[in-house]
C-alpha cells in the first residue's frame, strides 16, 4: 500500500519558501491505479518523484508497504527504490549503447534476489508481452517511439515492483502509439495487481483509470 499523509514540497528562494505542493494525502492499495492531471508547473512530476523516493517532501510522511524511504540511508533508499519502484518517463531514457534486452536487464545488475538466468527469462517474457520479442538485439536508435516506450515499460517491470510510476508516458507519441501504450499499461497493471500512479496532460488517457486527481494551486483534488 502507498500512503501519503499531508506531504508538502517547498523550495527555498531569496524571497522565502516557494510552495509547490501542500497537504497532499491519499492511499492506494495493491491493484489501485490513479491518473493525475494539472497545468504545467503545477507539481505533478514533483509529486511523482516524491512518491518514487527521488525527492524528499518538505513535510509530511510517505510510506510504501509500511516503509518510509526517506528515513533510510542513501544506500538503503537506492536499494529500496530499485526493488519496489518502477519508472516510465516521457522520454524513455533507454541506454543508447545497449540492446533492448540489455536495457530491460539494467535494473537487475544490482539485484541479488534471483539468479541472472532467472532475470534473463523474465526479461524475455516481458519483452514478448509488450510485443518486442523480435527486437531483443536491436538498439534504441533502431526502434520507433512506441517501441522505445514499450521497452521502457518492460524495464520498469522486470523486478516486479510494488509501485509503477508513469510520467507522461504517451506525451511524445502519435495517437496510434499512444493508444497502444495506454492499453498496454492497463493490461499489465490489471494482470500484476500493483499500485500505479500516472501523470498526464491527456484527458483521454486519464479517463481510462478508475481514480482521477487534479493538482491546482498546489492542492490535490478528485476529478469528475
Amino acid at each position: 500500500m502507498l500512503v501519503a499523509e499531508r506531504i508538502a514540497k517547498r523550495y527555498p528562494t531569496p524571497q522565502g519558501p516557494l510552495p509547490i505542493l501542500e497537504d497532499v494525502s491519499f492511499s492506494l492499495a495493491s491493484g489501485d491505479a490513479a491518473a493525475i492531471m494539472g497545468p504545467s508547473g503545477s507539481g505533478k512530476s514533483t509529486l511523482l518523484y516524491m512518491l518514487g523516493a527521488l525527492e524528499p517532501p518538505s513535510s509530511g510522511t510517505l510510506t510504501l508497504n509500511g516503509t518510509n524511504p526517506y528515513t533510510l540511508s542513501e544506500t538503503d533508499a537506492a536499494a529500496f527504490r530499485n526493488r519496489h519502484v518502477g519508472f516510465v518517463f516521457q522520454d524513455h531514457c533507454l541506454l543508447p549503447q545497449c540492446s533492448v534486452l540489455e536495457n530491460v536487464l539494467a535494473p537487475t545488475l544490482v539485484a541479488h534476489d534471483r539468479t541472472p538466468a532467472e532475470y534473463l527469462d523474465r526479461a524475455r517474457t516481458l519483452l514478448a508481452q509488450v510485443g518486442l520479442e523480435p527486437r531483443l538485439t536491436h538498439r534504441p536508435s533502431e526502434l520507433s517511439g512506441g517501441e522505445k516506450q514499450r521497452a521502457a515499460i518492460a524495464r520498469a517491470l522486470v523486478r516486479e515492483p510494488t509501485l509503477l510510476l508513469c510520467d507522461e508516458p504517451t506525451g511524445n507519441l502519435d495517437q496510434r502509439n499512444a493508444e497502444m501504450v495506454a492499453e498496454l499499461l492497463q493490461s499489465l497493471h490489471a494482470s500484476r495487481r500493483l499500485v500505479m500512479v500516472l501523470v498526464t496532460h491527456s484527458a483521454e488517457l486519464a479517463g481510462r483509470f478508475p481514480r482521477r486527481w487534479t493538482i491546482n494551486g498546489g492542492r490535490l483534488s478528485t476529478s469528475a
